[in-house]
């Protein structure tokens, strides 16, 4: 039997992401509504899950079972879900649309979307504490790197940089410093979670996972830049050209678009040769990176 085309794999498993964040979302139905209805509002119905997507395709490279990705992924996405709801507040990016949706704090309200990232960062951890696993120390190992990659050596610490490097030139070595962190952080969290889940891979392979993960995060940070001065509001469904609106350092910036572009392909090349050593397990993990490189949106 024929394995099922990338396209057909990316639509099922978002497909099957969405249905086990709904499942994992509190209802609407228990109180507090307001604040419940607001999660689930910022959370489902919107988004192209690259992270769940990078964690399944992980999962698969190490034989993990579906149902214990189902709780990775949705861990994951929760903790990307609160970074954008607080990254669109007024304090922060100050914007009014994501997923083509009005952000969660004009939807709602700024105390609102506060407690919407808040309480889904803590609901992430939850399901990955709260989870039934073979090897306790896996489990262990995967609260420690969803914590390291969400916190001030990670997510958070690099958008402190982004906030403070407004209005200022960064070279390059800096600027991806702050991508590592702000962006990087979380696609790396999400492909060595998605690898934990399943068996054991060796020193050497699991070294060539990370360098993969690392030039994945980079190379979605990059293309993230060209895209936001090259579409439109309506093809990414947020708003366009906001980075050099607000004058912050990019890649396009430092580089110029056409040179950005070809560190691009550099990056994809990169993240495509850690993956050599899985040979044909690694196949969805190379169609993601081809995905990341040549998006539109």
């Amino acid at each position: 039997m024929n394995s099922p085309s990338f396209s057909e794999w990316m639509g099922a498993t978002q497909t099957r992401v969405e249905a086990a964040l709904a499942q994992h979302a509190p209802s609407n139905d228990c109180i507090p509504a307001r604040l419940h209805e607001a999660m689930r509002y910022a959370t489902l119905g919107g988004g192209k899950r690259i992270r769940p997507l990078l964690t399944f395709a992980a999962g698969e490279l190490t034989g993990a079972k579906q149902t214990t990705l189902d709780t990775v992924a949705c861990a994951v996405e929760m903790i990307h879900t609160y970074s954008l709801v607080h990254d669109d507040l007024p304090c922060m990016d100050d914007d009014v649309l994501r997923r083509g949706r009005p952000t969660c704090h004009i939807e709602f309200d700024e105390p609102t979307a506060l407690l919407v990232g808040d309480s889904l960062q803590t609901l992430a951890f939850e399901l990955l504490a709260s989870q039934t696993q073979s090897n306790p120390a896996n489990q262990l190992e995967m609260i420690s790197l969803l914590a390291h990659a969400s916190g001030s050596r990670g997510m958070a610490g690099g958008q402190a940089i982004d906030l403070a490097s407004v209005g200022k030139a960064l070279n390059q070595t800096e600027l991806e410093l702050m991508h590592a962190l702000k962006t990087g952080a979380l696609i790396r969290a999400a492909v060595l979670l998605g690898a934990l889940a399943g068996n054991a891979l060796t020193k050497e392979e699991r070294q060539s996972l990370d360098r993969f993960a690392k030039r994945a995060g980079l190379l979605f940070q990059v293309i993230d830049d060209i895209l936001d001065c090259t579409a439109s509001t309506a093809t990414l469904g947020k708003t366009a050209g906001k980075d050099e609106a607000a004058d912050k350092p990019t890649y396009v910036s430092l580089l110029g678009l056409d040179a950005a572009r070809i560190y691009a392909d550099e990056l994809r090349s990169e993240a495509l040769a850690a993956l050599a050593i899985f040979g044909e397990r690694a196949t969805r993990l190379t169609q993601l990176a081809d995905f990341i490189c040549h998006r539109q949106f």
